[in-house]
């Protein structure tokens, strides 16, 4: 049974001219009618979902009538925004029909013409840097910018309202500027090696003229860079002239800095720099990221995100295992120039993981390439060094620590041999030196019993030694008051190892890590107080 009536099709068929079509006619037609409506309608579910739509319009019907070669319906588009009135047929209890409003052409055409709506759109660009208008494509070039005369009246609308012309400011510079510009370009290009270029870097970090060449300056370095990454002398001298801008206190380089960044960070963590194995670029390396730490250092309160999003960018190149270790060294050493709370927070978490991977390019049974195992050992000194300043700089954080002792007497075939001068040995009990098993040795204070080897030229007149009852009283009043310190230094020894242990510190967990991921090689950067301290 179809869902078409077969009344449908009789007014169907009245519209088109068709009087005198029987019942049974009209109730044949509805299958085949219906199944039509059936193909037009998936086509038009076919549109909806092209168009990344979950409700079907009436745009979808006609574009499926199209598609089928039939004429659409008109007068029921949906883009108008205007809803669809509906009015019954006088005489028919179910024709709807719609209630088209008349419109006389007089009134049409006498209307006025409507405004043409503009194109909206939005632009960023600098209009001007400290009063100067920079030449960029978005500002108008130098050939329309003419200076209006005395006697032009200002132009005037067809509306009849006047215009207001301002002309853009010009971007001039002199011709010196102009010279300076030349010849570091073309010191930092050839000459790099030069007496005269370091005199240049010394000029561009000083001279208080020259912040009109800030954008040439950023637009030449970005330039070089990019192409000229297998020349190593020109990126070395790049990355110095970005130095020299940096310490320069007259130039505002902020409005730059999202010019120069990836310039800086290109030859911090490019796969190759140069194309010589003569080119030391490690040393490009090290200095570049000097320059990424005193970029974030100035300009991090100017960009809160600065620092962060170049962390995230060396974090991501030191974690990707399909990057270079040339390219993991700059990442290194750029994160360990951020400071040693990045290196603890970001690398050291990384640690055992990444060094489990960077045994066997370092071992000669498994990597024959002298070269790949030169870079292996690069990369884990440099794992070393930052690790080593992360927890020297935790371990600053604790109080004076308890100092080992200062001076030991061992026990040899000679009854007494004195190690240090006597100076350091009133630092110890009087009654209590360390032996060279490890314990305490009691000592007399009868001199008959010690045995040394005395000079009479190095003791002088035996009158030369002797001491006044007054200095003998200070001298054991000074002995007093440093053994009392020492004392009240040792017993704060539990609070600081308590402290040590802390959640918030984990310094001695921190030194257990490392201890156990670089061995001994750790030890020169912890400082002897609290070596002892932690031993």
């Amino acid at each position: 049974m179809s869902i078409v009536p077969k009344e449908t099709i009789e007014v169907t068929a009245q519209s088109i001219g068709i009087n005198n079509l029987s019942p049974d006619a009209a109730l044949a037609l509805a299958p085949d009618v219906e199944y039509r409506l059936r193909e037009i309608m998936q086509e038009a579910i076919k549109c909806m979902r092209h168009s990344k739509r979950n409700l079907l319009t009436t745009e979808d019907v006609d574009s499926a009538l199209r598609l089928r070669n039939v004429e659409p319906i008109y007068g029921f588009a949906s883009g108008s925004g205007d809803p669809l009135r509906f009015r019954r047929a006088l005489g028919h209890r179910d024709l709807f029909y719609v209630d088209d409003k008349d419109v006389d052409f007089k009134d049409v055409i006498e209307a006025p013409l409507p405004k043409a709506p503009l194109d909206c759109s939005v632009v960023c660009h600098w209009l001007a840097i400290e009063g100067v208008q920079p030449a960029i494509p978005e500002n108008a070039p130098v050939e329309v910018i003419r200076a209006p005369s005395e006697t032009k009246l200002p132009e005037q609308k067809e509306d009849g309202l006047p215009v207001d012309i301002r002309l853009p400011v010009k971007h001039v510079l002199s011709r010196e500027l102009q010279l300076y510009f030349d010849k570091i370009t073309e010191l930092v290009v050839s000459r790099s090696d030069s007496v005269l270029f370091k005199e240049a870097l010394a000029s561009l970090a000083t001279d208080s003229g020259l912040h009109p060449l800030v954008p040439y300056f950023t637009c030449f370095i970005a330039d070089e860079v990019s192409h000229g990454l297998s020349n190593f002398p020109l990126l070395f001298a790049l990355m110095r002239l970005v130095w020299s801008l940096l310490q320069n206190p007259h130039i505002h380089i902020e409005p730059y800095l999202h010019q120069l960044m990836p310039s800086v960070v290109t030859c911090l963590v490019a796969k190759r720099l140069g194309n010589r194995l003569a080119d030391n670029h490690w040393e490009l390396r090290d200095f570049t990221a000097t320059v990424v730490a005193s970029i974030c250092k100035r300009f991090s309160h100017v960009y809160n995100n600065l620092q962060t999003r170049l962390t995230k960018t060396l974090l991501h190149a030191f974690l990707d295992p399909k990057r270079a270790i040339t390219q993991h060294y700059g990442a290194i050493q750029g994160l360990a120039a951020l400071g040693p709370n990045v290196v603890r927070l970001l690398v050291v978490p990384n640690l055992e993981t990444y060094l489990r991977l960077l045994e066997p390019e370092m071992l000669l049974e498994k990597q024959k390439n002298e070269m790949k195992r030169h870079e292996a050992w690069r990369v884990y000194g440099a794992l070393l060094s930052a690790a080593g300043q992360s927890i020297y700089d935790r371990l600053k954080m604790f109080p004076s620590m308890p100092s080992p002792p200062a001076s030991t007497v061992w026990k040899t075939n000679f009854r007494i041999i004195h190690s240090c001068s006597a100076n350091l040995l009133e630092e110890q009990p009087p009654a209590e030196k360390i032996g060279n098993d490890g314990a305490l040795v009691p000592l007399s204070n009868n001199s008959s019993d010690m045995e040394t080897d005395k000079d009479p030229a190095a003791l002088g007149d035996s009158s030369a030694g002797r001491s006044s009852p007054k200095d003998i009283r200070e001298s054991h009043s000074e002995r007093r008051q440093k053994r009392d310190q020492l004392e009240k230094r040792i017993l704060r020894t539990p609070a600081l190892l308590n402290q040590a242990w802390k959640d918030d510190l984990d310094s001695g967990r921190l030194l257990l890590l490392l201890f156990e991921l670089f061995g001994e090689s750790i030890f020169p950067f912890i400082p002897s107080p609290e070596m002892a301290f932690f031993l």
